[in-house]
């Protein structure tokens, strides 16, 4: 007779488990607060119970704007004609790491342009794609690998 009723029960409690919501567990709670000199102290429970203490000082972490990249000479690079279909004056090379403006220059010839400084991955010593406007603009044939200098300005 008991087995009769413990079959009966136990779908029931089954179902009934179904439509409860699930159990919540306790988040761990994080503290902030900023010092009058602008420095953000946080503090965090780690797994072990411990806690984490993170100071940030003004002007850095999450929300802080990249200071700009300084002008002048960035390096030389061996060019080589880039995508011809893509317009303007440009070089993907791999001496910059965010995009830009700057100069490129010929030694080889003594002339320069303005262009559009665009990342390209691989080494600082990898070679870089100019435009065909670019390379025409610097004086230099277009089966040509020549060595030109980059900078930004």
């Amino acid at each position: 007779m008991k087995m009769s009723r413990l079959s009966l029960v136990l779908p029931v409690l089954a179902v009934a488990a179904c439509d409860m919501p699930p159990m919540k567990s306790a988040e761990p709670v994080v503290t902030s607060a900023t010092t009058p000199g602008g420095t953000t102290v946080t503090a965090a429970p780690t797994a072990d119970g411990a806690a984490v203490v993170i100071a940030t000082p003004p002007g850095t972490g999450a929300g802080a704007k990249a200071a700009p990249a300084a002008a002048g000479r960035i390096g030389t690079t061996v060019a080589s004609l880039g995508d011809a279909s893509q317009a303007g004056l440009w070089i993907k090379t791999p001496l910059v790491t965010a995009p830009g403006k700057g100069r490129i220059v010929n030694p080889a010839t003594g002339k320069s342009t303005n262009v559009d400084l665009i990342p390209l991955g691989g080494p600082a010593s990898g070679g870089s794609q100019v435009s065909l406007p670019a390379l025409q603009a610097l004086g230099a044939s277009l089966t040509d690998l020549p060595t030109i200098e980059v900078w930004r300005t």
